[in-house]
């Protein structure tokens, strides 16, 4: 699944947005926690862990172009495992198209049915990205 989220800023600005504690700024609940510390976020190899719904997912950053583009590999136990992609691109107004990919694989049958359900759901769950970005971003 891919899609594109619109960002009001420049894509150095916007990138930052996607990093594991940028997010923080505007999607709630979020909140990474580092087993070890991380002097650069982004650095590949760095690994955090979230959690959502009684839910721990863990996140290995899996390369990284600062500014840019940032890959993460992430596994959630019985439920899905995959890498999800954020690319921050010019569009023609000097904001941020940012690509948002999730490439998923379902690890149990119920997982599967979740899954399929996600997919059918991604522009709307783009869209709330979306509208969380704009809002968080009128507050600052």
């Amino acid at each position: 699944m891919s899609g594109v989220v619109h960002v009001p800023l420049p894509p150095r600005d916007a990138f930052t947005l996607f990093t594991p504690t940028g997010e923080r700024r505007w999607a709630a609940g979020w909140s990474p926690r580092f087993p070890a510390p991380a002097l650069d976020e982004t650095e590949p190899g760095t690994v955090f862990e979230t959690e959502k719904a009684g839910r721990r997912t863990t996140w290995l950053v899996a390369a990284c172009t600062p500014g840019a583009a940032i890959t993460y590999a992430r596994t959630t136990p019985d439920d899905c495992a995959g890498i999800v992609t954020i690319a921050c691109t010019p569009n023609a107004n000097g904001t941020t198209d940012a690509c948002v990919g999730y490439d998923l694989t379902a690890l149990t049958d119920a997982a599967r049915v979740s899954l399929a359900a996600f997919a059918a759901q991604y522009p709307e769950f783009l869209e709330h990205w979306r509208l969380a970005i704009v809002a968080c971003l009128a507050q600052e």
